[in-house]
């Protein structure tokens, strides 16, 4: 057993799960440290909190791993006390305190006023927009929203994050200026839906401006948009893209199929053909657009025609970035009502399929791109190379730029204008220019 000392005990964040909860992570760090707490993310601690994600089968796993792993640690005595908090525990609280009662307490998604109390602090009302950042100095991930109000019939994120509330853009603003005194010049725009911001405080789809106020903030060089609902979509969005440098030729929109009839039976408010003008609608009013968006495959009752459709769509659609999902068959969703009839191997096969066809897809993109010349922003440096990105590719989920540097020591977070030498599937080399 670890001897008792007088030193301040260390607390140590784990995050699991998706940018959303990375950022939450580092409101619940920035409120420690200003209590004079000392706080480290995913390093070494007396006390353990684990911000757990609870989206789809495999992520609750990875959760559910974590907490035993942070359990064991303390029946050893490696650490003192363990605390659990975000999604899985406010979906699962009752039967996690049953299962694994050794936690000391568990926390929801909407409880950090308690969550800091419990570790010896107090919730500060009055520092908007605090963090502890977690990501490269570089880029961070704004949370414009939280909660969602959509139906979708799959997702579970409402059970977890409640309804949506928008941020007031003040202060958003001022969580962009702070960040920006602190080097960052890539601002990542996140919420479970960015489209519906507005509605509840200002009664209308409000992104345009909001972006617009953003990129008004000394510093910040590019504004990169994740997760827009394609239903109801804000079309003024497009003109700010189109019209401000500082906003990335780049849209996260996940559509997830495009058979009408899983289309409805998923709830997503919208069609084919509505899906189709709005895509052709994003590429004729930016042209450099590059549009990333994931699927899910193997959803109840899709054929073999509705699958059929999926992929041939994809082919023709040219996606620059994408991804896919198995189904989940979810607990109190509305699709858990039906049976989840696509056999476990078939969701993999049609996984696979779609992924095949989209690096087919990528690598031609890529290809073409061979002999251009573009700016791009530097990640980090590995040995001789230095790992960039173009403004079509966000970090961790798209392609990587490799740039031959040499001697040539280029800093993180700054812009080079480089030419693209040599294409891969998922990956670009490049040299100075």
């Amino acid at each position: 057993m670890r001897a008792r000392t007088t030193k301040k005990q260390v607390i140590n964040v784990i995050t699991l799960g998706c940018s959303k909860n990375l950022h939450d992570s580092e409101v619940l760090m920035g409120q420690l440290q200003a209590n004079g707490k000392e706080v480290v993310h995913e390093k070494e601690g007396e006390i353990v909190v684990v911000n757990t994600c609870g989206f789809i089968d495999n992520a609750k796993q990875e959760s559910i791993d974590t907490i035993l792993d942070a359990v064991r640690a303390k029946e050893r005595g490696d650490i003192e006390k363990v605390f659990v908090t975000g999604c899985l525990s406010e979906r699962y609280m009752s039967d996690l305190e049953v299962e694994i009662p050794d936690v000391d307490r568990y926390f929801g998604t909407r409880d950090l006023p308690l969550l800091l109390k419990a570790l010896g602090a107090d919730y500060k009302k009055e520092l908007v927009g605090e963090r502890l950042v977690t990501t490269p100095q570089h880029y961070a991930y704004l949370k414009i929203a939280e909660g969602c109000d959509r139906p979708c019939s799959f997702c579970a994120i409402p059970l977890m994050r409640g309804k949506h509330i928008s941020k007031p853009i003040e202060d958003l603003v001022i969580e962009t200026e702070k960040l920006a005194t602190k080097g960052v010049v890539e601002l990542i725009l996140i919420a479970q839906d960015l489209t519906y911001y507005g509605l509840d405080i200002y009664k209308k789809r409000n992104l345009a401006e909001l972006i617009t106020r953003l990129s008004e903030v000394e510093g910040i060089a590019w504004i990169r948009l994740h997760y827009l609902y394609p239903s109801g979509f804000p079309e003024d969005v497009l003109s700010v893209i189109a019209d401000n440098d500082k906003v990335c030729n780049y849209i996260d929109i996940p559509l997830q199929h495009i058979s009408d009839a899983v289309l409805k039976s998923m709830r997503r408010g919208t069609t084919m053909k509505k899906t189709n003008a709005l895509l052709a609608n994003m590429r004729a009013t930016v042209p450099d657009m590059a549009i990333r968006s994931t699927l899910i495959v193997g959803y109840p009752g899709e054929t073999e025609e509705d699958f059929a459709t999926l992929l041939a769509w994809v082919k023709s659609q040219r996606f620059e970035r994408l991804g896919v999902f198995t189904y989940s068959h979810e607990e109190n969703t509305h699709a858990f009502a039906l049976e989840d009839d696509v056999d476990h191997e078939v969701k993999l096969t049609r996984q696979e399929a779609i992924m095949n066809a989209q690096r087919d897809i990528s690598l031609e993109r890529n290809q073409s791109l061979v002999g251009q010349r573009m700016i791009c922003l530097v990640d980090r440096q590995e040995g001789e190379l230095t790992i960039c990105r173009s403004q079509h590719d966000s970090p961790d989920v798209d392609n990587e730029i490799h740039l031959q540097s040499g001697d040539i020591h280029l800093k993180s977070g700054s812009f080079v204008e480089v030419e693209i030498v040599g294409a891969s599937d998922y990956d670009l080399s490049a040299v100075l220019r």
